[in-house]
């Protein structure tokens, strides 16, 4: 038992004859029941039969299949890949590479061809005048990088590192995270070595009650 485009099986279809048999197909579209020369068989699927067929004219009684007028729905693959930040990273600039790439207009020069003047670019002048749509991408920009920056943190300041350094568990742990959670310039340019002594460090101030040391990168040394 086959879609219109007899590319695909269809399920549960029922199979009736008119000796009062009757059974469905399987996943595979396929079905068997008991009929004598005498009997008619029909398909009925989602409360629609189809005509009755005379068994003495079946010319493949053994293999006799139909293609019903439906259109079965295929879901497009979907790929299942382990989390990593590396390639959530890279998909989600794919995804919007739009937005990444979007930079503020302004008047560019084009360069004459074919004897004609210089003059600017009117899609860019255009878009000057664009306001609320310029100011809704810087937006969007905005908030997908910052989005990216505090993945970043996640990845590399995570609980499974931080237990591991510091001997933190439970509402300890999620206590320290929250308040020496370190800012994304310090994480982007710190080492490993650095980085896990200083989580170390932080971890035994933490235990002492003492507040967060001054983080010896901040955004004025940029």
């Amino acid at each position: 038992m086959y879609d219109s485009t007899r590319t695909y099986p269809v399920e549960l279809v029922t199979v009736l004859s008119t000796s009062g048999r009757g059974t469905v197909t399987n996943a595979n579209g396929e079905y068997e029941i008991d009929v004598s020369e005498k009997d008619s068989i029909w398909f009925s699927y989602l409360n629609k039969p189809t005509v009755k067929f005379p068994v003495l004219k079946i010319l493949t009684p053994l293999r006799f299949d139909i293609s019903l007028q439906i259109n079965v729905p295929v879901l497009r693959e979907v790929k299942i890949r382990p989390r990593n930040y590396r390639q959530d990273s890279l998909q989600n600039r794919e995804d919007y590479a739009k937005i990444f790439n979007y930079r503020k207009p302004g008047l560019r020069a084009v360069t004459p061809q074919y004897g004609a003047g210089a003059g600017f670019d009117l899609d860019e002048i255009i878009n000057v005048f664009r306001f609320k749509r310029n100011k809704a991408m810087q937006s969007f920009q905005n908030r997908l990088i910052l989005q990216e920056q505090e993945k970043f943190i996640d990845h590399r300041f995570n609980k499974g590192l931080v237990r591991r350094l510091t001997s933190l568990a439970d509402q300890a742990l999620d206590s320290f995270m929250q308040i020496y959670r370190p800012t994304y310039e310090f994480v982007l340019l710190t080492g490993d070595y650095d980085f896990q002594k200083w989580i170390k460090d932080s971890g035994e101030r933490f235990k002492k009650g003492l507040p967060p040391e001054t983080m010896w990168k901040n955004e004025e040394e940029f």
